[in-house]
């Protein structure tokens, strides 16, 4: 059992981007991440945060006022073009859920995989409307800050031991946490019990 973080509850009035057809970015799209999910993959980095994580490593996106707005219909375009499977990261996407949800939708309307990084908690952004509605898009997230008494480089994907690694779906089908597995490591230890 993954134990449930104490965090920030959500209100509608965090979310700052009211332009449908934009998305603040703090930078372009990434487009060999071996790090933010398994595979390459395409980050999406978005502009704003308010969890002020100790030794954040993107401070650079915390700001509202920085970065700058980009076509969501652009940015799907180029989505496509590239082909890999998505994380969103940032910033945090969850306070642009709107604009994110169009594009993992459309990521998730091509075949693409997508990951999301938040400093909320799973537990609370699905009582919040427009977060919940995200989330059914998103295949894995990864939730809670990064804590740097927690942190640890044996974490997979994430930073720090508190952040814990979601399957999303089978976590909105049960109504309880379901952590994911990463099936290469299941493929890994069944061939190593056949020795």
């Amino acid at each position: 059992m993954i134990p449930h973080q104490k965090n920030n509850m959500i209100s509608d009035m965090l979310f700052f981007n009211n332009n449908d057809n934009l998305i603040r970015l703090s930078a372009p799209l990434q487009t060999d991440s071996v790090v933010d999910g398994p595979g390459i993959r395409s980050v999406v980095w978005t502009q704003g945060c308010i969890h002020n994580c100790q030794e954040c490593h993107n401070p650079h996106t915390h700001s509202f006022s920085a970065g700058y707005d980009y076509p969501i219909d652009v940015l799907c375009d180029e989505i496509k073009s590239n082909g890999f499977n998505i994380t969103l990261s940032g910033g945090d996407p969850f306070l642009q859920p709107e604009q994110c949800m169009k594009v993992a939708q459309y990521a998730k309307s091509i075949g693409l995989n997508v990951w999301a990084y938040s400093g909320f908690c799973f537990e609370d952004l699905v009582k919040n409307e427009q977060t919940k509605n995200l989330l059914k898009f998103i295949d894995v997230l990864v939730d809670g800050k990064f804590e740097i008494a927690n942190k640890s480089l044996e974490c997979k994907f994430r930073g720090s031991t508190n952040q814990r690694l979601i399957d999303v779906q089978q976590s909105l089908t049960r109504g309880c946490i379901v952590e994911w597995i990463d099936p290469m490591e299941l493929i890994i230890r069944n061939q190593s019990e056949l020795f």
